[in-house]
């Protein structure tokens, strides 16, 4: 292949690595259509929300028949289910589920009634929607952009493995260094923002998203010093680059940061928890 057919083969196998961990996260909507008593409703459930503010749950139907109510508990906790009634407005059905700390997480049922029979949404099992604080776009869209570049240039580097013609140290330095600024600098920020800690991977916790990164950087760095001195080292960058599309493709967010309730004095779920 020539290296045009390269970078595209690897722009759209990282498409499909992106695309494919943000439609699993823990962190994406629940989407879906249920039929109640006759009329199908869509749905769209919220799993993350920034702690601003109270997190608005929302169903659409113009069947003024219909009325609903939320079901919510501080995840993980003996608390007792707390219930809101949800109001309309026009085609829309709304409740609020109250802000919670950095990492707080709520498992929560919405229910739709019609003509006396009840529905839960998401069947038997609850939603669990994290609160998160607001992270700047000036550290979001950089990390974003440069973590993409990291995977187009790791697998752009396997690409190149691949060729016993070319040579990928450059693809190799590249990815080491975008890999480091996304994951190494950039993420900890974002990290710092949404969840109030800097890192929560290995020593300091299991953090996924955290690990992960750090199994990609090593990776990358046993690949940047085997190919040292002008070795090619292609089966080191080849592992490295299958590593990190292997990593890239576990759903973001993952066993990611949660708070701990038992921390917190007993207090009503129903309010906002310092």
């Amino acid at each position: 292949m020539r290296k045009l057919q390269l970078w595209i083969l690897a722009v759209i196998i990282t498409l499909a690595a992106a695309f494919y961990q943000r439609m699993t996260g823990p962190s994406y909507p629940v989407r879906g259509k249920v039929d109640i008593n006759g009329t199908m409703v869509p749905f769209r459930l919220l799993r993350s929300a920034e702690n601003i503010k109270d997190c608005e749950i929302s169903v659409n139907t113009a069947d003024v028949a219909i009325t609903g109510y939320l079901e919510f508990i501080r995840f993980r906790t003996d608390d007792p289910w707390t219930r809101i009634e949800m109001t309309r407005s026009g085609e829309k059905i709304t409740g609020f589920l109250p802000k919670q700390p950095m990492a707080g997480k709520l498992a929560y049922r919405v229910v739709l009634a019609k003509e006396g029979k009840e529905t839960s949404l998401s069947g038997g099992e609850p939603i669990v929607l994290r609160f998160k604080g607001v992270v700047p776009n000036a550290i979001q869209i950089p990390h974003i952009l440069i973590m993409f570049l990291a995977m187009l240039f790791s697998t752009r580097a396997g690409l190149s493995a691949l060729n016993k013609n070319l040579n990928p140290r450059r693809l190799v330095i590249w990815t080491c260094l975008l890999l480091f600024i996304g994951g190494f600098i950039l993420g900890p920020l974002m990290q710092s923002y949404a969840f109030g800690k800097l890192w929560t991977g290995i020593p300091f916790g299991t953090d996924l998203t955290d690990n992960k990164t750090l199994i990609a950087m090593i990776a990358w760095i046993a690949a940047l010093v085997a190919g040292r001195k002008g070795k090619k080292a292609r089966g080191w960058v080849l592992a490295a680059s299958l590593i990190l599309l292997v990593i890239y493709s576990i759903p973001h967010s993952l066993l990611g940061s949660e708070f701990d309730y038992s921390k917190l004095p007993n207090r009503s779920s129903t309010g906002i928890h310092p």
